[in-house]
């Protein structure tokens, strides 16, 4: 099913996290503390960004680098989810400006000479 999913601050979180590599493949509770979000959080975001295909995943291959632990689920943006993060991303900046921009006007500022 692909779509545009939710975006929640979580969201925004983890896809910062995986914008500061786009290319690298990351596991999920990595990406929970990197994004500063909690465990039970990242997996249900990681699943609705799958789910747009803003994601693709894989299993870890077998190797003595995960010796003695489960293998983990690995993810990565693709083409697609990195345009529409970088988008996302881009339109909360745009609307961050225009909040400040407006906020700065509702406050009437002292004339000079005048205070």
């Amino acid at each position: 099913m692909a779509g545009k999913p939710r975006i929640s601050k979580e969201t925004l979180k983890v896809l910062g996290a995986l914008l500061e590599d786009p290319m690298a493949w990351h596991y999920g509770l990595g990406l929970a503390r990197q994004a500063g979000i909690s465990d039970g959080t990242i997996y249900p975001t990681l699943g609705r960004l799958e789910n747009a295909q803003w994601l693709e995943s894989k299993w870890e291959g077998l190797g003595p680098e995960n010796e003695g632990r489960p293998r983990r689920r690995l993810y990565r943006l693709t083409g697609v989810g990195e345009a529409a993060a970088m988008a996302e991303i881009d339109e909360i900046a745009r609307v961050v400006r225009r909040v400040k921009r407006r906020d700065r006007g509702a406050v009437p500022r002292p004339r000079k000479g005048l205070a």
